[in-house]
């Protein structure tokens, strides 16, 4: 299950990769698209509550519209309804705006979902990962052009996990940085999102790896760090990883 934040591919031929004993399936409204691993088939489900999160997201952009705009955190409005509550907090840790977490907390509100019909649930929005697994899982390190994209894989454990991928040369998701791949491991995938978009924002040259490694996880909720550029790549925190073969999940 390859990690990537390449939304350009419409076609996003590295869902072809996805292998397993789940059953996989890709629900769509408007600019979300997701790829969903459940333990059946669980399509209408999984739209429902993609229509959910995408209804309490644009409620806080029509209540608040800088929810939209701000790329610096904004004060948690109260009593603000899940995943726009989740992306204020996100972003409060991660030091950016909300909606760089949007991705990760549409895929974690979706899944959670999806958990009281299937024991385990993963469901990717555009890179951004939820993971709820009974057995470890292997998501591969998309990074673009690098040598090493699709070459390394995280392994990832048992339980509840966010991973989430930013870059500053791949796909359209704004970033200052210059990062083929900044990936980020945390048991929250809102947290995760926010936060890899902070490491990515960090990482302007190969020279700034470490520093911005270190940087990364101060952000509370980060249990781990990847940064790729080229052919370097660096890692911190609770990260094991492994060679990458396509005929793995």
């Amino acid at each position: 299950m390859p990690s990537t934040n390449d939304g350009i591919n419409a076609a996003r031929t590295y869902r072809k990769l996805f292998a397993g004993k789940l059953t996989y399936f890709r629900v769509k409204k408007e600019q979300s698209d997701l790829a969903v691993g459940a333990h059946r088939l669980l399509d209408a489900e999984a739209l429902e509550a993609l229509l959910r999160a995408r209804e309490c997201i644009e409620a806080e952009i029509a209540r608040n519209p800088d929810f939209l705009t701000s790329f610096a955190p904004l004060a948690p409005v109260p009593g603000a309804a899940e995943p726009a509550g989740g992306m204020y907090a996100a972003a409060q840790a991660a030091h950016v705006g909300p909606m760089a977490a949007v991705a990760g907390a549409v895929a974690q509100y979706v899944g959670r979902a999806l958990l009281r019909l299937s024991k385990e649930v993963i469901v990717e929005n555009g890179g951004d990962i939820y993971i709820a697994s009974e057995t470890e899982r292997l998501v591969a390190l998309y990074a673009g052009r690098s040598p090493l994209s699709m070459q390394v894989a995280l392994k990832v454990p048992p339980g509840e996990w966010g991973v989430c991928t930013s870059a500053g040369r791949v796909g359209p998701s704004v970033s200052y940085g210059q990062a083929d791949a900044a990936v980020i491991l945390s048991k929250d995938a809102p947290l995760a999102d926010a936060a890899a978009t902070a490491l990515g924002n960090a990482l302007k040259s190969e020279c700034d790896i470490q520093r911005a490694l270190d940087f990364a996880m101060t952000i509370p909720g980060v249990l781990g760090a990847v940064a790729v550029m080229g052919d370097k790549l660096g890692a911190s925190g609770q990260v094991e990883l492994a060679p990458y073969h396509n005929d793995k999940e």
